[in-house]
């Protein structure tokens, strides 16, 4: 499984580079809420094992309103190192590399309690 290059961001992390992603429209159980917000993550310069992280948090594009956040570079970042710390190898092939991130990893990764915002539910 590759990440498409379209929509996707490059972000060099500790010498790596890598492109990251989140899925363009949110799936059903995304949508309603029941599904947090995940993005993927592959190195850039070719394919190998993909990071498929999972925010404790909800898309900003969800149907009801749900606590959210911006996902920022410095927050991919986090979970890129986050992941190999765990046994990432994004050289590798394979399925992909689950990481579901905590509310206390995401404290420890942002350096401080994250600020949630609550969109208004769409109509």
């Amino acid at each position: 499984m590759a990440i498409p290059r379209k929509g996707s961001r490059l972000i060099t992390v500790d010498g790596v580079a890598y492109r990251w992603r989140i899925r363009r429209k949110p799936t059903y159980g995304q949508a309603i809420g029941e599904g947090s917000l995940t993005f993927a993550i592959e190195l850039a310069e070719g394919p190998g094992l993909v990071l498929l992280v999972s925010l404790p948090f909800s898309r900003p594009d969800v149907w009801v309103g749900e606590r959210t956040m911006a996902v920022r570079p410095a927050l991919v970042a986090e979970a890129v190192r986050m992941a190999l710390g765990q046994g990432w190898d994004p050289r590798q092939a394979g399925r992909a590399f689950d990481l579901d991130v905590t509310e206390d990893d995401l404290v420890a990764m942002l350096g401080g309690p994250p600020v949630y915002e609550v969109p208004f539910a769409r109509r």
